[in-house]
């Protein structure tokens, strides 16, 4: 049998890297982390683990494209772990934490969100080569464990009461609105543009570090606040290009109306 050569690309398809997989391992630690804690009871260490979880998800893609190790099992390896630190993590810990006090209608909105996040990272893996990279196809699974998981720690650190019943609605509605979100069609804007090799002004610097100072303030309510705003901000481009689509329509029937026959 002759052997045929296997080309770079191949090899480093086939290949694991350490570096890469060790955020995403990072990753799934901290949504483990987050299950555990709220199943004893510690929902603001478990919502804080799915911050920390977003902050590992972030990097080891990143991390991969800066250093060139790309490789088809970081990609499952990276998938599977969402569906853990942005799936199941935050759904168990707003059950736990609130929804089980509705009953059936909390497990229910519970699993909407499980499901929403597993089709929205199924469609992300079947559409990843063919879809716009500025913009994802519905709220991505990490902003929405951070509504989720950004609510609880609101609550529990502002120590809301459950006493009227409306926390448990309203963590209902916001649970069952953050995994339809998921699987809408709404684009999100993804910041896959921004580079971090390239050169940026002065000025880009001042503003990081104001935000960062402006997030340590008050970390639930800025945090929270910040990813209510994100997640509403799909469908107001998704407005603005229903708007700008009919206004083109109307201009070319206009045109053609004028144009003589």
């Amino acid at each position: 049998m002759p052997n045929h050569p296997v080309s770079d690309e191949m090899r480093r398809r086939r290949s694991i890297y350490l570096l890469p997989n060790a955020f995403t391992t990072a990753n799934l630690f901290a949504g483990f982390y987050a299950v555990v804690q709220s199943m004893n009871g510690r929902f603001e260490a478990a919502a804080i683990a799915i911050f920390l979880a977003m902050v590992f998800d972030s990097m080891d893609g990143r991390v991969a494209r800066l250093t060139n190790t790309q490789s088809a099992f970081g990609e499952q390896y990276d998938s599977l772990s969402d569906m853990i630190s942005f799936g199941m993590a935050p759904a168990l810990v707003m059950y736990l934490w609130s929804l089980q006090n509705l009953g059936r209608w909390g497990w229910l909105a519970a699993f909407i969100y499980v499901v929403g996040a597993a089709l929205r990272l199924a469609r992300f893996n079947a559409n990843i080569g063919v879809v716009d990279k500025q913009y994802f196809q519905g709220l991505p699974s990490p902003a929405a464990a951070a509504l989720v998981a950004g609510y609880v720690w609101l609550s529990v650190d502002n120590k809301f009461s459950f006493a009227d019943g409306m926390l448990a609605w309203s963590a209902f509605v916001l649970t069952v609105y953050a995994g339809l979100a998921m699987v809408s069609n709404a684009p999100f804007y993804s910041g896959k543009s921004f580079a971090l090799g390239r050169s940026v002004p002065f000025w880009v610097m001042l503003v990081v570090v104001a935000a960062f100072v402006f997030v340590s303030s008050d970390p639930p309510i800025v945090l929270f606040g910040l990813f209510v705003l994100y997640s509403l901000s799909g469908w107001v481009i998704w407005l603005w290009r229903v708007r700008r689509a009919r206004r083109l329509g109307r201009a070319l029937r206009d045109t053609n109306h004028n144009e003589p026959s």
